[in-house]
């Protein structure tokens, strides 16, 4: 889907407790050197546009950054670079005006709400927090509207301070902000999961909140809540990585270029803080294993909703073990089963309730152990004279209802 390109590898100059780096930041396989000539080379090859990645992209010279990002406005007529916002500076806005740079901005929120991105003790990790809602707010009025991820948890989204984050997101939509993709807290710490983590319950209504939210505001796009009922629909021409049976070893949404030009994964599969050589073909043996694996076990069998979600992403592994369903199951399965009765109500008939669904699911299985890939929206084309419209009444059980209290 996408090229990252990261000179610098993980080197970031924060540190946010949750990142999924820190494996590889533990294991000291940060590269401090890249050559120029070897990565544009490695992106001709791709032959796509690039998303400067990191850790920190910024964190490059802004003689290496004009250099990339000409070369690359020259070839692709466009750039696009990730970053936490802290670096941010003048130069940093021309450049993003001359060579069409669209910026994604990593953010939890403003002050207290964004104290997990952590800078070295609290006063600084402040001040680099008003540093970035002072760069985001400037590229709202400077036209350049950056999209936004945020990542859940306990600091910026108990019951206490997701009426703060909220109200936030309402500011930043009447700024012009129009992209947010909204991530469950992942982490390979154990303490910090327990600590800042949300429960299942918590999260899900989290995220119901924002599916209000995205009501309110529909020209605003968050993603998530379109992708799960367009899967639920049995459509995914247009759907994030996280949905797409992705090989741990391939990442075939994920090609990444690192700083000599070779070719890496995407960094939430490295759980061992070792970037494993890309291999050039996916295989699907971790969606073969979750079909026929029993919930209890960490797998999918008899799930409804397991060939819209397939397990999640294998990064989000019960236990970090890629092999396992998403440790985040029951919050999907929540959302999936609200949004399906949502559609049942509108007359529309999903998938996961259609009586060709153990066919589809059969092919899915077929097609996976000869490694092809699935396309749903192939696959139900086919099967659309089976389909059947439910009835509201052969909806699950709702939604846990939650008033949850901040540790």
């Amino acid at each position: 889907m996408g090229v990252e390109l990261r000179p610098l590898n993980v080197l970031c100059n924060i540190q946010c407790l949750y990142c999924y780096q820190h494996p590889q930041r533990d294991a000291g396989n940060i590269p401090r050197s890249y050559d120029m000539a070897k990565m544009k080379s490695a992106i001709e090859a791709e032959g796509s546009p690039f998303t400067l990645f990191g850790g920190e992209p910024l964190l490059l010279p802004l003689d290496d950054l004009e250099d990339l990002w000409s070369w690359g406005f020259e070839r692709y007529g466009r750039n696009e670079v990730q970053t936490n916002g802290t670096l941010i500076t003048e130069e940093h806005i021309r450049l993003f005006h001359q060579y069409k740079v669209h910026v994604g901005f990593s953010i939890d929120g403003p002050g207290e709400l964004n104290d997990i991105r952590w800078h070295t003790d609290l006063a600084r990790t402040r001040e680099s927090t008003a540093r970035s809602l002072a760069a985001l707010k400037r590229l709202c009025t400077e036209g350049l509207r950056p999209a936004l991820i945020i990542t859940l948890h306990r600091v910026n989204a108990c019951a206490e301070r997701l009426p703060m984050l909220l109200a936030w997101v309402r500011e930043l939509i009447g700024e012009g902000v129009k992209h947010f993709r909204l991530h469950l807290l992942e982490s390979e710490s154990e303490a910090i999961r327990q600590q800042y983590g949300l429960t299942a319950e918590e999260n899900t209504q989290v995220l119901m909140q924002f599916l209000e939210l995205n009501r309110e505001f529909p020209r605003a796009d968050f993603h998530l809540f379109g992708e799960m009922r367009q899967l639920l629909m049995g459509e995914d021409r247009q759907i994030s990585c996280i949905w797409n049976a992705c090989d741990p070893y391939t990442t075939s949404a994920v090609r990444g270029i690192e700083g000599q030009g070779q070719r890496s994964n995407c960094g939430r599969t490295n759980k061992d803080g070792v970037d494993f050589v890309k291999t050039s073909t996916p295989g699907y043996e971790r969606y073969i294993s979750l079909f026929y694996t029993p919930q209890a076990s960490g797998g999918c069998s008899g799930c409804r909703f397991f060939l819209m979600c397939k397990g999640q992403c294998p990064g989000t592994g019960i236990g970090g073990d890629w092999r396992n369903r998403t440790e985040h199951c029951e919050v999907w399965k929540s959302l999936f089963e609200f949004l399906e009765n949502e559609l049942v109500k509108e007359g529309k008939s999903p998938l996961s309730l259609s009586d060709s669904l153990p066919e589809i699911e059969k092919r899915s299985i077929e097609l996976w152990t000869s490694a092809r890939r699935v396309s749903l929206s192939a696959l139900t084309a086919e099967q659309s004279p089976a389909r059947q419209k439910p009835q509201a009444g052969q909806m699950a059980g709702g939604l846990v209802q939650l008033t949850a209290a901040c540790s």
